[in-house]
């Protein structure tokens, strides 16, 4: 299969990576030319604009956006729109609001597919898990191209119909948020309760058979290891929370009662004041070790 990709930045480059070990043939864009060279060493044919990447797809065309949320798709697919017909699919792989994806699906001529994506830079070696919404057979169509970026065939899956695959990650972003909240408690109780406690040890053993073992507790794990029993100098500064934000306001329209998101929402929000708590230092953390986000440093 043949799919042009346009954003290549951490995630759009490992794209590009995963669907040409698979086999597969690349038509990649950025704003970047730094990037598209990038992708152009891995094996990618760089393309110099839209319209060149369009051209060199022809028929059939399979894109894949991995662009900011936002008004950088609404351009994106502006500029694609006159090249693109009823037997074209465009993926997007970004974090947009489901409601969006619903209206870009709706004016878009090309068959639209929303894809939630998880499993952040870990996902080079691993694959991603692919929450996708969207026609059946513009899903079908790209199969190949999702077992190669998943972590397989059982790493993606069809959720329903346009905007549903953003819906299922907006949630799993609150439930995110509620898992790393709460493990940030308990290790916060462990380093300030009655016992000297080594919470790398206590992470690790954890993570060996424990009913609470998880990803997230693996990197708690290597958090406490690379910084310290302290945390060190890791601001309590936790960043994000648009997902959760949307997550929550779902959850009021829909009158479903959400507390533990919710409070780990107003935590998130809570730690743009100064006041050291030890579980949003550890959140902060815990977004570098699955998502290589920024740590934000005491007195930065």
């Amino acid at each position: 299969m043949q799919l042009g990709v346009i954003g290549l930045g951490r995630m759009g480059q490992i794209v590009v990576d995963r669907v040409l070990d698979a086999g597969h043939d690349v038509v990649a864009f950025d704003l970047d030319a730094a990037a598209v060279a990038t992708a152009a060493d891995a094996g990618a044919r760089p393309a110099e604009d839209l319209n060149d990447l369009t051209d060199r797809l022809g028929e059939g065309k399979r894109i894949w956006l991995m662009v900011p949320a936002g008004e950088a798709v609404d351009a994106t697919l502006s500029e694609l729109e006159p090249h693109l017909d009823a037997e074209d699919v465009v993926v997007d792989g970004g974090n947009s609001h489901f409601e969006s994806s619903v209206r870009r699906a709706e004016s878009t001529d090309a068959a639209y597919l929303d894809c939630g994506t998880s499993g952040g830079p870990a996902g080079a070696e691993l694959g991603f898990s692919l929450m996708i919404g969207g026609p059946e057979w513009a899903y079908e169509a790209m199969t190949p191209v999702f077992d190669a970026i998943a972590t397989g065939p059982a790493g993606h899956d069809r959720m329903g119909p346009s905007g549903s695959g953003h819906y299922v990650k907006m949630v799993h972003n609150g439930v995110e948020y509620a898992l790393m909240q709460t493990y940030g408690e308990g290790f916060e109780l462990l380093a300030n309760g009655r016992y000297d406690l080594d919470l790398e040890s206590v992470a690790r053993t954890w993570n060996n058979g424990a009913v609470i073992r998880s990803w997230l507790l693996e990197l708690c794990e290597e958090a406490f290891r690379e910084e310290g029993n302290d945390l060190g100098d890791v601001a309590d500064h936790v960043a994000g929370g648009s997902t959760g934000t949307w997550t929550v306001q779902e959850a009021l329209e829909q009158e479903i009662p959400v507390p533990l998101i919710y409070q780990a929402l107003a935590e998130r929000f809570g730690s743009r004041a100064d006041d050291g708590r030890f579980a949003r230092r550890l959140a902060n953390r815990l977004r570098y070790g699955f998502g290589r986000h920024e740590v934000q440093r005491r007195g930065e």
